[in-house]
């Protein structure tokens, strides 16, 4: 099949093939439109790309001041680092990829600053300051330095110091001793325990000349005085550690209870409280005690005194005797040995008198025993947190019964199985009647309330709503690039790819005897009405054919008559 023959430039050369013969004979809005189309879906193919290209974001800094976080995001719109607002501005984030290189720029242009100045005060001192205004800025840095070293400790969210430092004078009897107040907000849930409140008091003294840690003031959120009072008594209340360890200690003894009695009773069927005393006062006291010196032993024998020293004094004196008395034999004979106790006091010896004349002679002996005095020196201190009373309470549910049809009914519990789960209580408590401790155990039916859940539509849970904002974006884009490509490429591309009308084929020429095939008849197309010059043509055609044939044939070749 001969391929046809376009005009161009006067011209017949054959006529494209394939699309580029639609693109030639397409109109020129065909073509914007196709153009406008392609550029579309570049456009599109292009946000789909960035899009998926975002990456994962990670903090950079959390809980940022307003005055660090302009600061940081100043610095990163310097540097080109995209970066995102979360948690209501709170939070900085930036791609994964580059959070450590951004927090060590960042760090080297000294960000994030902080909301508590230290002694970075002391580099823009200015010229010609006075010294009040020198103190000053010295005792504000000092004051954020503590601030920042409190404020590190794990219970503390934040924390604020001030320090009252007089002038010193040259009159050392007159100068005023620095004092200091710490106010501190802890977290949710968190405590300081006495060493830790001691801790900060010693930090905050040690940093101060001659500040003494007595006039050191530590407070709470709630305005509690965490130290205690120089001029109030030393025990005036319980602080966090006792009041925590009594906690311990109830909740120990609650679980106790529900750890004997639920394999009884059932889980959901038992509540137990506990109330305890705890005693918290130390008492110390010292006694003597001194032993007889003698006494029984073990074995029922005496046990003789230990002597410590003993001294003895022996005297003797007497004049001559003279010759009286009846001569006889009893005046012959030598007088009697004296004879006096071992203590008590000297008694005069008994004088022998012979029968001699007035001849006297006397003999005294003395004697000091010191015995070793048995003491004993005992000092008793008692222990502190011991248990003075406990309060037990227990409540058990009804006993559950369902019958065979699957109906539960409820009854209450027999007098002999609460008193069997009574004494189970004493025992587990170690219940002590001279100790005023009470147990009480009651059966009383729970009221079970029904929670009902909110049922929340599908269109309203949050993990639809976060998928959706994921889809959005993709949803979006792809709906525009459907909308683009049957809207505008489409019929673009339909016109383009359309063959064009085969030129007119004449079934006569002049002066040629030889008639051409008759081509294919097309469908008939209406014509339009009320149109008489191409109805003048057709009775021209009929009736004249050959000037017909000799007037195309001159338009093809180009030819005027």
């Amino acid at each position: 099949m001969d391929q046809p023959l376009v005009p161009v430039n006067n011209q017949l050369v054959p006529a494209p093939t394939g699309i580029f013969a639609g693109f030639a004979t397409m109109p020129a809005r065909s073509k914007m439109m196709l153009g406008v189309g392609i550029a579309g879906l570049a456009a599109v193919a292009l946000a789909l790309s960035l899009w998926g290209s975002q990456g994962d974001y990670k903090v950079l800094y959390a809980n940022l001041s307003d005055k660090d976080g302009g600061a940081i995001i100043a610095q990163l719109s310097q540097l080109n680092i995209p970066y995102k607002h979360a948690d209501g501005g709170a939070a900085i984030l930036v791609p994964a990829s580059m959070v450590y290189d951004a927090r060590l720029k960042l760090a080297s242009a000294g960000l994030p600053k902080g909301s508590v100045l230290g002694f970075e005060l002391m580099d823009n001192a200015r010229f010609g300051q006075t010294q009040f205004q020198e103190r000053l800025t010295f005792q504000r840095g000092l004051e954020g330095e503590l601030t920042r070293s409190i404020t590190a400790l794990s219970a503390v969210e934040a924390a604020r110091v001030h320090l009252a430092l007089p002038n010193q004078n040259g009159f050392f009897r007159e100068q005023q001793k620095p004092s200091a107040s710490v106010m501190l907000t802890l977290h949710a849930g968190r405590t300081l325990d006495r060493a830790q409140i001691a801790g900060i008091v010693h930090l905050v003294s040690s940093s101060v000349p001659e500040l003494a840690p007595g006039a050191v003031s530590v407070l709470d959120q709630s305005g509690t005085l965490l130290t205690a009072s120089p001029d109030g008594p030393a025990n005036a209340g319980l602080d966090a550690q006792q009041l925590q360890y009594v906690a311990q200690v109830e909740n120990g003894y609650s679980k106790r209870i529900l750890d004997i009695l639920e394999p009884v009773v059932g889980r959901d069927n038992l509540r137990a409280q506990v109330t305890a005393e705890i005693d918290f006062s130390q008492i110390e006291s010292t006694s003597e005690e001194f032993a007889p010196n003698q006494g029984a032993g073990n074995n029922g024998k005496p046990v003789p005194a230990a002597v410590r020293s003993q001294q003895t004094n022996e005297s003797s004196g007497g004049s001559g005797a003279q010759p009286s008395g009846v001569p006889g034999a009893t005046t012959n004979q030598p007088p009697v040995p004296a004879t006096a106790p071992l203590t008590g006091a000297a008694q005069p010896l008994q004088t022998a008198q012979n029968g001699a004349a007035g001849g006297t002679s006397s003999t005294r002996r003395d004697a000091v025993v010191n015995y070793e005095v048995d003491k004993t020196v005992r000092v008793t201190r008692n222990a502190s947190g011991t248990v003075k009373r406990l309060n037990t309470a227990v409540v058990v549910n009804h006993r559950a019964a369902t019958d065979a049809k699957g109906k539960t009914t409820y009854a209450p519990l027999s007098p002999e199985e609460l008193e069997k789960l009574t004494t189970l209580v004493r025992e587990t408590v170690g219940y002590d009647e001279k100790r005023g401790d009470s147990v009480k155990v009651i059966n009383a039916p729970f009221k079970v309330e029904k929670i009902e859940t909110p049922v929340i539509p599908l269109w309203k849970q949050p993990e639809v709503l976060d998928m959706l904002r994921g889809f959005a974006v993709p949803a979006a884009l792809a709906l525009v690039a459907l909308l683009v490509m049957f809207g505008m490429v489409r019929p673009a591309l339909k016109a383009a790819m359309t063959p064009p009308p085969p030129p007119p084929r004449l079934d006569a020429v002049v002066d040629d005897d030889e008639s051409l095939p008759a081509p294919a008849t097309p469908p008939a197309l209406a014509a339009p009405k009320n149109d008489d010059r191409l109805a003048h043509a057709r009775t021209l055609a009929k009736q004249n054919p050959a000037v017909v044939a000799a007037v195309v044939r001159n338009w093809v070749s180009g030819e005027t008559s």
